[in-house]
């Protein structure tokens, strides 16, 4: 099966390939160069690529005030003694 380069570089991936190995509309795939050859691989599937875009997301809300694990636990200790406080105001209850 053949098909021509568009003015863009652009190929269109036949259907019975796309469905063969699970390609959809807003799929990530990734070019791989070898010799003369190209291999086309959908993004999803690949474990290396899957983790190089975990590890590129490492620390990237680092030094952002109020994000640290400090800071979103005492924002979750505050929550739920509000939480509290409000549970033993409806009970009757006094802190």
């Amino acid at each position: 099966m053949t098909h021509k380069v568009g003015i863009k570089g652009q190929v269109v991936i036949p259907k019975a390939i796309r469905d063969e190995i699970g390609i959809k509309p807003g799929d990530e795939v990734m070019f791989e160069p070898n010799g003369t050859e190209v291999r086309v691989r959908r993004v999803a599937d690949d474990p290396e690529a899957r983790r190089d875009r975990i590890e590129a997301l490492r620390g990237a809300w680092a030094g952002i005030p109020g994000l640290s694990t400090d800071d979103l636990l005492a924002a979750r200790r505050e929550e739920r003694e509000r939480e509290e406080r409000k549970a033993r105001s409806l009970l009757g209850n006094s802190p």
